[in-house]
């Protein structure tokens, strides 16, 4: 007889008594992720051990009579498994309306949000979604064509840490685990045929509306023949871009408080820190010789990472233009309004945030209204 065809995943955050949850939608990937977590848990030899259930995610985007049927095939197959099936209806259309988010990010926020309350409510500790090699090099395509920086670039992460709160000591943080991440999509689909595993088909994914399936079915397949290795290169890239932005965060958790100034310089020394409610939270200064005894990198990172203690989120443009009003490097951009660079400019930037330089000093300010 031969033998049951396997797909490797990654084990490295599992541990034996971990209550696992797979978000499955019904597709190719999130069926042979819930098939391979079973057949690794109910394995004769160097089983999981961990407790196995499934969620799924109706987000009111496609007929009611497709979305039925998708939760049927879901119903049906977590049956035949034995496995215990979490289900959250949503309008996803209703919120990006109310919200103005994409219907993507929409949908992915309610997504999200549910396996939060999944883990927060104790039925999880970890939630497992399939997202493969393929997911991966589109991701980070899209995030170069929108401008990302290098947080961006290193798109799908393997480990998400979710914001949850332990009800003991000895709960573990919750965690949104990816095991499929260097597992390609056609590996997939022959895992699923060598099994007689059906899937369901999605309507929306041949739907080019969406900015994800132009890339994968108009852009990748053009650019693949150029590099036909193009998916590991992307995937490739997200892992030195991940790699690499870790290391700069540890750099910037030692340097920013040796950087990072509160309020105003006042004459005779020290600094003057409002007592308005909110207000000593929305100012951070640093001095102009420390930022120019910075090489260029960690300088541009030094003066976003102050902009997110303020709650905001500098662009690349935003970002030249506070150099340049500073006094550094060939910035701003061809076509970006800017400021001169001397004592009393001013630059006003998006969200609320505002730049001011003094003679000695780089000030980012943002109005307590504008924090959430």
């Amino acid at each position: 007889m031969a033998p049951v065809p396997s797909l490797p995943f990654d084990r490295t955050n599992i541990r034996p008594g971990d209550r696992i949850c797979v978000a499955v939608s019904g597709g190719a990937d999130s069926v042979a992720l819930l098939l391979t977590l079973h057949a690794a848990n109910t394995a004769k030899h160097d089983a999981l051990g961990v407790g196995l259930s499934a969620v799924h995610v109706q987000h009111g985007i496609r007929s009611a009579e497709e979305s039925a049927a998708d939760l049927d095939f879901v119903r049906d197959l977590c049956a035949s498994l034995e496995v215990p099936l979490h289900i959250h209806h949503a309008d996803v259309p209703a919120r990006a309306a109310r919200t103005g988010e994409t219907i993507e990010e929409a949908a992915r926020a309610v997504r999200y949000e549910f396996f939060s309350t999944l883990i927060t409510s104790g039925h999880a500790d970890s939630i497992l979604t399939a997202h493969t090699l393929d997911d991966q090099a589109e991701t980070v395509l899209m995030k170069i064509l929108r401008g990302a920086w290098t947080e961006g670039l290193s798109a799908i992460h393997p480990v998400v840490l979710v914001n949850s709160t332990p009800q003991n000591s000895a709960q573990r943080p919750g965690k949104i685990l990816r095991p499929f991440l260097h597992t390609r999509r056609v590996e997939i689909e022959s895992f699923l045929k060598q099994r007689n595993q059906p899937w369901r088909e999605d309507s929306t994914n041949t739907d080019t509306a969406y900015t994800r399936n132009r890339i994968r079915h108009q852009l990748l397949p053009l650019l693949r023949e150029y590099n036909p290795s193009l998916d590991q290169t992307l995937a490739n890239l997200a892992e030195l871009a991940r790699e690499e932005e870790s290391r700069w965060q540890a750099e910037l958790t030692r340097i920013l408080p040796q950087l990072l100034l509160p309020g105003k310089p006042v004459r005779g020394g020290g600094r003057a820190v409002s007592t308005a409610p909110g207000e000593s939270q929305s100012t951070v200064a640093i001095e102009l010789d420390r930022l120019k005894s910075l090489d260029p990198a960690l300088r541009r990172r030094v003066i976003r990472a102050a902009a997110r203690q303020l709650g905001a989120r500098l662009s690349f443009d935003e970002t030249a233009r506070i150099l340049a009003l500073c006094g550094f490097g060939p910035y701003p951009p061809v076509g970006a309004s800017t400021v001169a660079a001397r004592a009393g400019a001013s630059l006003t930037l998006a969200n609320g945030l505002r730049a001011e330089r003094s003679a000695r000093e780089l000030r980012l300010l943002r109005s307590p209204a504008t924090i959430t």
